[in-house]
């Protein structure tokens, strides 16, 4: 059975860091990624991170957010630096299978950045 556990959100001021983490239990996913969806809009793609490596970022957060994987621990963290009040938003994270490229969402977490 498939899981994948969200945990590090939560209430920041701009200008401030947060780590989420992503736990998956279960198989060993190929690409591994966060999304993120604010009230009224569509869930959009973060970051994502294959299995050797390779990253991809949003424009709006490059530079900004950093996407890592430790494959032993089948765990994706997204460091979040120079927090902005328009990255808060509910952070889901992502995993795809090797086999057959299936989908798992995570419960989400929330991430608020306000004075």
């Amino acid at each position: 059975q498939v899981q994948l556990v969200e945990s590090g959100g939560g209430l920041v001021q701009p200008g401030g860091s947060l780590r989420l983490s992503c736990a998956a239990s279960g198989r060993l996913f190929s690409v591994m990624g966060w999304y993120r969806q604010a009230p009224g809009k569509q869930r959009d793609l973060v970051a994502r991170i294959t299995l050797g490596g390779g990253t991809d970022y949003a424009v709006a957060v490059k530079g900004r957010f950093t996407i890592s994987r430790d494959n032993a621990k089948n765990t994706v963290y997204l460091q979040m630096n120079s927090l902005k009040p328009e990255d808060t938003a509910e952070y889901y994270c992502n995993a795809k299978t090797i086999v057959g490229s299936v989908g798992y969402w995570g419960q989400g977490t929330q991430v608020t950045v306000s004075s």
